[in-house]
């Protein structure tokens, strides 16, 4: 959808297939980076934004058997977005459509589920796609496609494309649960011997992920649901009076963690960003955050060549991802080592029993225990000692090592908010009938 924006705002006729009737999906990314609330405000739509229901969090807490240990400290970001923005992705993706559909070069085609790629020659000319409303197949035509169709990409299959897969060891599940208001606000990580768990503040309820060792979905499941909330209620006890809330397994999804890159993003005719060309592991929320920056460098460098109507030259093709790699290898560098120095540990460590000797000895006016400072490790000992280090993570994840500003032929005046009655928001965390 951002490519489609700024492709259309150069002049280019441009269609995007979704393979669905709307946006609406659960247990998709929400996170919006300060980067990319920075290239909202550059494209005219960061009014817009901000009226959307969201939560913000401005800091990320680690909370250990022995205490909490602040990690990041979005405050000391540059710029005026010190913080990260909690949105339905549905929100966000509806505000792009609204904005890129008011371009006259833009369509956004709707129920499109590409199924194959079209080929002249040995070059990529196009799309196959079936409509999901009547099971038709239909024909597009274009001198370049691209794929932002996530890690499991149907374009990179049918161009016979397979990424590098970097091992990992954990998937994660996914649940929510309710969220009080004198619960911890922000982001926070539980970890203890063999468990690791985030809970993002959703304002009226918490989205949890629970780590689980690669593969073992199956036999935890096996345990049945009383003992995950068993599990749970040990690993995070405040949490004790509502863990009741997950009735089943069915309100439990796995996330399937992959970490994978492509060698070569593109083909003659046809490129790769986002998740297509590099799955990123959950560590740090920014895959969003890189598809987006991928989709911002491919518009800057591809505008001029799509603006003459022929087909696009593969060294302009190639230009993209040499743009683009370094900071994603960077990023999957990063998470590899965590994968390696830190969830590995934990997760192939003997899981506590639950039991009431695996809780914090108790809980400040916070809701958190503040961890002596004697049994730290290293690096969380650097960070409390010297807060102005917590800004380090916190850049690395807000806004990424290569942040992409919109060119200045994107780039609008603020656009008003429209009336309330134009609009039907989604509430945080409650999907509604689409617009």
């Amino acid at each position: 959808m951002v490519l489609g924006l700024l492709l259309a705002r150069a002049g280019v006729a441009v269609t995007v297939l979704e393979k669905h009737a709307d946006f609406l999906r659960d247990f998709r990314g929400d996170t919006v980076h300060a980067s990319t609330l920075a290239l909202l405000d550059e494209l005219g739509l960061g009014a817009r934004f901000a009226a959307l229901p969201q939560r913000r969090i401005d800091r990320a807490n680690l909370q250990l058997d022995t205490g909490t240990v602040q990690l990041g400290d979005l405050s000391r970001l540059p710029g005026p977005h010190k913080h990260i923005a909690l949105v339905p992705q549905w929100d966000l993706l509806d505000l792009l459509a609204d904005a890129a559909e008011a371009e006259p070069t833009f369509t956004l085609r709707r129920n499109a589920e590409v199924t194959d790629l079209l080929r002249e020659g040995g070059r990529v000319v196009g799309a196959r796609f079936t409509d999901r409303t009547d099971g038709s197949v239909h024909e597009i035509h274009a001198p370049l496609t691209v794929a932002c169709d996530g890690r499991g990409s149907a374009v990179r299959a049918a161009a016979g494309l397979l990424p590098r897969a970097f091992g990992v060891p954990m998937d994660v599940w996914w649940f929510r649960l309710p969220r009080e208001t004198s619960d911890p606000a922000g982001g926070v990580g539980r970890i203890a011997s063999g468990e690791f768990m985030v809970m993002i503040d959703r304002g009226d309820y918490w989205q949890c992920g629970y780590l689980i060792r690669k593969g073992s979905d199956a036999m935890l499941r096996a345990e049945g649901i009383e003992g995950f909330r068993a599990r749970l209620t040990a690993l995070q006890p405040w949490i004790e009076d509502r863990v009741g809330k997950l009735a089943s397994f069915d309100d439990v999804k796995l996330l399937d963690v992959r970490l994978e890159r492509l060698r070569r993003w593109y083909a003659d005719g046809l490129l790769l960003i986002g998740d297509a060309a590099h799955a990123m592991s959950p560590v740090g929320g920014v895959g969003i955050n890189l598809a987006i920056q991928d989709a911002v460098a491919a518009a800057r460098i591809l505008a001029a060549a799509l603006q003459t109507g022929g087909p696009v030259p593969v060294a302009t093709l190639r230009r993209v991802q040499l743009r683009r790699w370094w900071p994603t290898a960077l990023i999957q560098g990063g998470q590899r080592v965590a994968h390696r120095r830190i969830l590995k540990p934990v997760l192939t460590a003997q899981a506590p029993q639950p039991a009431a000797s695996a809780r914090p000895v108790g809980l400040n006016d916070d809701g958190v225990v503040e961890a002596p400072t004697s049994t730290l490790a290293l690096p969380l000992r650097l960070l409390r000692r010297f807060p102005v280090l917590q800004g380090i993570p916190g850049r690395i994840i807000a806004i990424g090592p290569l942040p992409e500003h919109a060119p200045a032929w994107a780039r609008r005046p603020e656009l008003p908010v429209p009336a309330a009655s134009d609009t039907s928001p989604a509430s945080a965390g409650q999907p509604v009938a689409q617009r």
